[in-house]
């Protein structure tokens, strides 16, 4: 490179370092605009640039654990299932304005939940089971519905011949009927049709009465499961059901019979994948049913979650303190090691390394990249990584002065001899973190994802920026005092 070159890239790092310190750490700047405008009467604007994005690690908040059903679902199936649970998931979440939430499938069957910033574990619980679970139902055969009854009919004349008797009692006396389990089946049973292929809700009107209507339309997939639903069952009823809860129960006495009078009953076998919910009177529960089904019907029951932790505000916040601390005494520690043992060139190590700093938390604004525990564990190893770089052609341009090279050579002798050992173990290492990041659970991807980035950025840290300082010096009046640089 030309003197200008050096100059010239000099010139932009030292813009590049401000730029990227005041747009991660803008208080500090702001405090001196502050100072200007009230000793000279001006209005100079802040600096505003994005929040950084806490974890619940950090911020404090909900986490939520559940378990899917997968039992209906092909194996092949059912790694497409649980993402389309969690895009759901986190779809009905953002409705209700809540900062940055994580949503993570592990495992085959696990569900995890992050909502950072948020008090009440109930309430979390609720945003989540408000998001339906959309199932249709078929009549049962003939002979089915003959023994539920024949069970029920039973069951009723030993309650009221034992009217006297306790519950305990009765309890026994009803478990001595054969098949009594039978009296908690309903005449339906489910189907393969669910919300799962539910495509879009829409209301329409019932040209005569004026009542409001809910249409649905399926997917392909779910059009040909709803033809041969119909297909099977012409001349007989569907149930609806959402989220366990039959919503054709017009008389409302929790059992779908030949009184609810709006239970859709199927004429002909039915393509094309629409289907209609008739029987709601209030347009303002048809409007919020038709808002969730549009936000998403559940593709498996999820039931109560197995797992729920909440995290306090102050515990994450001391959390986060300790954490900047860490950070904090590893680059002053760092810094002096590189002083102590490299003398100059240490010095200029560490000015990049605050560079690199600078830059790197720019960067977590600016993608944005949600921090947590682990992954500012990430970060804190990445900086030993670029430091590791730093080392390796320290030790080089050493190599090279002790030979009797001028220090310039030495220099980009150094540069391309450490550059092999660089290159292989930055590699490797991004290798183990894009392994940890797409099989590791939500933490351990905070952590990998933190560190790829770290890793990356330090290959420019080590390459451009330390080079460019050490041209820049060598070539100037502290190039001629030997024992700084030896």
């Amino acid at each position: 490179m030309t003197n200008k070159q050096i100059f010239i890239s000099f010139i932009l790092i030292i813009l590049l370092a401000i730029f990227a310190g005041i747009f991660s750490y803008p208080d500090f700047c702001n405090q001196k605009i502050d100072a200007v405008n009230a000793s000279l009467h001006t209005k100079i604007p802040h600096v505003n640039t994005p929040e950084y994005k806490l974890g619940l690690d950090l911020k404090g908040g909900v986490h939520l654990e559940y378990k899917a059903d997968l039992s209906t679902i092909a194996e092949q199936d059912k790694k497409t299932v649980m993402d389309g649970l969690r895009d759901l998931i986190e779809r009905r979440i953002n409705t209700f304005g809540v900062t940055e939430p994580v949503v993570q499938v592990y495992g085959e069957d696990r569900l995890a939940v992050d909502l950072p910033g948020v008090d009440s574990i109930d309430q979390a619980i609720d945003w989540i089971g408000q998001t339906p679970l959309l199932e249709f139902w078929e009549e049962r055969s003939s002979e089915e519905i003959e023994q539920i009854n024949n069970v029920k009919i039973e069951i009723n004349k030993i309650l009221q011949d034992n009217a006297d008797k306790t519950d305990e009692e009765k309890n026994e006396l009803i478990k001595a009927v054969p098949n009594w389990q039978l009296i908690l089946e309903s005449p339906y049973k489910s189907t393969e049709l669910t919300g799962r292929y539910l495509q879009r809700a829409s209301l329409t009107f019932n040209e005569t009465t004026n009542a409001p209507i809910i249409q649905l339309q399926f997917n392909a997939e779910g059009a040909k499961f709803f033809e041969d639903v119909t297909g099977r069952n012409v001349g007989k009823t569907l149930a609806i059901f959402l989220d366990g809860q039959s919503i054709i129960d017009t008389n409302n006495d929790g059992n779908i019979d030949n009184q609810d009078l709006y239970a859709p009953r199927v004429d002909e076998k039915i393509s094309g994948g629409s289907a209609v919910i008739s029987g709601i009177t209030n347009i303002v529960e048809a409007k919020t049913l038709i808002k969730r089904l549009n936000q998403g019907a559940l593709p498996v029951p999820l039931g109560s979650p197995i797992v729920q932790e909440k995290i306090g505000p102050t515990l994450g916040a001391i959390s986060l303190d300790n954490a900047v601390k860490a950070g904090v005494w590893s680059i002053i520690l760092i810094a002096m090691f590189l002083i102590l043992i490299y003398r100059f060139p240490g010095v200029l190590a560490s000015i990049a390394l605050l560079i690199y700093v600078g830059i790197l938390f720019s960067l977590i604004k600016m993608i944005p990249v949600t921090l947590t525990l682990a992954g500012i564990g990430g970060l804190i190893l990445s900086i030993g990584i670029a430091v590791d770089a730093n080392i390796l052609i320290f030790s080089r341009m050493r190599e090279e002065l002790k030979s009797g090279k001028d220090l310039v050579d030495a220099i980009e002798q150094g540069m391309l001899r450490a550059w092999p050992s660089i290159r292989d173990g930055h590699f490797t290492t991004v290798i183990v973190a894009l392994i940890l990041y797409f099989l590791g659970t939500s933490f351990i991807k905070g952590f990998a994802f933190a560190l790829i980035i770290g890793i990356l950025l330090s290959l420019f840290s080590a390459i451009v920026i330390t080079h460019i300082f050490l041209l820049i010096f060598a070539k100037s009046r502290i190039g001629k005092i030997k024992w700084l640089w030896s």
